[in-house]
This record gives structure tokens, C-alpha cells and sequence, in this order.
């Protein structure tokens, strides 16, 4: 298995996500694909992670698994200690709801709606009771430096503001782990630093953790550990012992 250091920033370092075993097939027959294979992986709390790798190396499937969005073939993960593969899917979004942030690569926001709108309805939309939402969306607006232009609409922002609120949006509930698929991709170097900016506080002063995926080799060193994804496998893991954020 390979198991990640100790964070050298002093976070906490016991494992908050572990996958034992990961493999998922697609089709079947002479058509089925593996897209993961043997993957053994622990991530400890109040790291940043970023998972690296070509094309169909199997970055956005492992992320799907890790998030519950989708099931293993084979294998096991486990939040906290706890299981959560096996699930139903009514339970998975309700575990999602309470544990875990998702961001994409597309910022997702509503045009119409500002950005206040946009967090505070994504907090609707997952079930949390009304009371409390403005104060909770506030918070993680304000969390991502963006309160501020809370009352902008997503055509008034910058690409990077964007993304922001979308980062807000998916940590307005206080998950403990955020998941992030090339949440980047879409920015120029100046925002993509933005984003990286506000992860790193997250990751240093709200205790989140947090696993990306990436193509761009400068996000690597910004970010705890790295894990390069080959073929479905994982191929290496680097340990960054002072990222540059």
C-alpha cells in the first residue's frame, strides 16, 4: 500500500480517506476496459493532494470512487474509518451532503443569480434546514474573499472569482474533505494561483483536506504530496516537504 507522510506542516496526520484494493472495469466481455487496477491509497487529514497523470491514466474515475459519485468493481474505500462503498445511492448523497465539497472543472454557477444566490441555493438544494444558511453562506463566501462581491452576478466576475464561489458553494456545509476535478483547468496562471491560494487556507486554517487533479506541472508544486497515476495503477508518489503556498 502506499500510505502518504506525515504532512510537514504540522496537520493532523491520521488517515481520513483510505482505498484498499481499487479496480473498475467498464463493459464487459471482449469490450470491457479497466480503467483501475490494485489501487491501494491512504490520505492523511489536513493535507493538500493532487493526482496527476496523462489522459486515461484513470485520475477522474479514482476521483469519482473516492467521492462516492461512483462504485469500485472491486475494492473498498473508507471516510474516517467508516465504509462508504456498498452504499445506496440515496445514502451516498446524503453522506456527500454532510462530509463532502465538489468542485469541477466548469464553474456551474447560475447566471441569473448573484453569487450570495448561487452558495446560499446550493445549500437548498442539499437539504440543510433554512435557518442558518445565510450566515453559512456568508461564511464560506467570505472564507474564499469573496464576500465582498457576494452581490455580483456570475457575468460580472472574473474566471477566477468564479471559481471561487464555486469553491464556496461546495464548502458552505463544512465537509471535511474536498474533492476538486482540474480546478484550474479553465484559469490563467495568475487565477489558477488564486484558487490554489484559497485551498492551501482551507487545507492550513479551516482543516480541510483536499484531493485535486491536474495537468499543469507548476500546480505540483504547490500542493503536501503528489500521485502519479499510470494506466490505472499507481505509478509514483512525491512528498513536497515545503510547497511553495
Amino acid at each position: 500500500m502506499i500510505a502518504l507522510e506525515e504532512n510537514p506542516r504540522g496537520a493532523e496526520s491520521e488517515a481520513l480517506l483510505q482505498a484498499i484494493g481499487i479496480k473498475r472495469v467498464f463493459g464487459r466481455g471482449n469490450a470491457a476496459v479497466t480503467a483501475l487496477a490494485d489501487v491501494h491509497l491512504t490520505v492523511p487529514a489536513g493535507a493538500m493532494v493532487a493526482l496527476k497523470g496523462r489522459s486515461g491514466s484513470g485520475k477522474t474515475t479514482l476521483l469519482n470512487i473516492l467521492s462516492a459519485l461512483d462504485e469500485p468493481t472491486e475494492g473498498q474505500v473508507l471516510l474516517r474509518g467508516k465504509e462508504i462503498t456498498g452504499l445506496s445511492s440515496a445514502e451516498r448523497s446524503a453522506m456527500r451532503r454532510k462530509q463532502i465539497g465538489l468542485v469541477f472543472q466548469s464553474f456551474g454557477l447560475i447566471p441569473l443569480m448573484s453569487a450570495y444566490e448561487n452558495v446560499e441555493f446550493g445549500l437548498r438544494i442539499a437539504g440543510t434546514p433554512k435557518r442558518g444558511n445565510r450566515e453559512a453562506a456568508e461564511r464560506a463566501l467570505a472564507r474564499v474573499g469573496m464576500k465582498e462581491r457576494m452581490k455580483h452576478r456570475p457575468m460580472e466576475l472574473s474566471g477566477g472569482e468564479q471559481q471561487r464561489v464555486a469553491i464556496a458553494r461546495a464548502i458552505a456545509h463544512e465537509p471535511g474533505l474536498l474533492i476538486a476535478d482540474e480546478p484550474t483547468a479553465e484559469l490563467d496562471s495568475k487565477m489558477g494561483l488564486q484558487v490554489m491560494r484559497v485551498f492551501r487556507d482551507l487545507v492550513n486554517h479551516a482543516g480541510m483536506t483536499i484531493i485535486l487533479t491536474t495537468h499543469d506541472p507548476g500546480i505540483m508544486e504547490l500542493v503536501d504530496h503528489v500521485i502519479a497515476l499510470e494506466d490505472g495503477r499507481i505509478g509514483s508518489q512525491t512528498t513536497n516537504n515545503a510547497p511553495l503556498i
